[in-house]
């Protein structure tokens, strides 16, 4: 095991959905993809997002590309159009969240 980041075996992508944010993270070999959906939990992601995310963590499994959507709920200050916050949108949010550390097998390691 070797802790690493978040963005070593994944990426990500994210934008705004009203007044939450949605962060797609996408595994970067298809074998990552089930160490994904068992450590990114709604529980782990809101641990690290709890400065952002006022609401509820939702996750969606989307297996067909092997990545996981995250939707966070009341993140945006109102959303993109009354919002004060600096990134009243969410681009960021996914690479906020591709810096969490992971424990990560070192045979997915070198996959990538």
């Amino acid at each position: 095991m070797k802790k690493v980041k978040l963005i070593e075996i994944a990426h990500g992508r994210s934008g705004d959905k009203g007044n939450g944010s949605n962060v797609g993270i996408i595994a970067r070999h298809p074998e990552i993809y089930p160490f994904l959906k068992k450590v990114l939990t709604e529980e782990r992601v809101k641990e690290h997002m709890k400065h952002i995310c006022k609401g509820k963590v939702e996750r969606f499994e989307m297996e067909n590309i092997g990545a996981l959507n995250f939707i966070l709920n009341e993140s945006l200050g109102g959303g993109g159009t009354v919002s004060l916050k600096l990134d009243a949108q969410g681009k960021t949010h996914a690479s906020t969240l591709l810096r969490m550390d992971l424990d990560v097998p070192d045979e997915l390691l070198k996959l990538i």
